[in-house]
């Protein structure tokens, strides 16, 4: 029975490669990025503003043993970021920023809020806008149902801008996972 424990520890470190996230603040000002920001969750409350709302996004040895990576603006914008490799794969990002021209009815405290999340049409259960409910296939969440898609998307080519944003071809970014590539966040590139 030694023999079997032995080898199991053998066998699931053959599969462990090394990864380095790197995170790089380039702003002006200081960027947390491991700060979580919903005060009414957990047991101390953070003094900071709800609606940090960008997100890098990673899953790595995926589907087809690739890396899958993007910059999601799909809950909106607040801060101008870009993932890169050591590679020479794609770069996925939104690097300018895009409170300058967030119309109104997105504006919030931390940023531009996407049409869903401002809740735009007033019924995010079953929203074009949120790709939800009756709207919730590619077929029926085509990218000009939703408000904010031009805005977010024009200034943010290499992003994740609404739900189903793939058929875009610039929004989730693959990297072969067997050359172990290591990432690169930047905010404010």
């Amino acid at each position: 029975m030694k023999g079997v424990f032995a080898l199991a520890p053998i066998a699931v470190a053959s599969t462990v490669s090394a990864r380095t996230f790197t995170v790089r603040n380039n702003c002006a000002y200081t960027a947390r990025p491991g700060l979580f920001t919903d005060p009414n969750v957990g047991p101390t409350r953070p003094d900071q503003p709800t609606g940090w709302e960008a997100a890098p996004e990673w899953t790595l040895q995926g589907d087809g043993n690739l890396d899958y990576y993007d910059v999601s603006l799909v809950d909106g914008f607040n801060i101008p970021m870009a993932i890169t490799n050591n590679v020479n794969y794609p770069v996925a990002d939104c690097p300018v920023d895009l409170t300058a021209t967030c119309p109104g009815e997105l504006a919030s405290a931390a940023g531009c809020a996407s049409a869903c999340f401002a809740n735009l049409d007033g019924n995010q259960q079953d929203s074009a806008n949120c790709c939800s409910g009756s709207h919730s296939t590619p077929n029926t969440c085509p990218p000009d149902g939703v408000q904010s898609y031009d805005l977010f998307k024009g200034a943010c080519l290499n992003s994740y801008a609404y739900a189903y944003d793939e058929s875009s071809g610039t929004a989730l970014w693959t990297c072969d996972s067997s050359l172990n590539a290591d990432y690169t966040l930047t905010f404010c590139p």
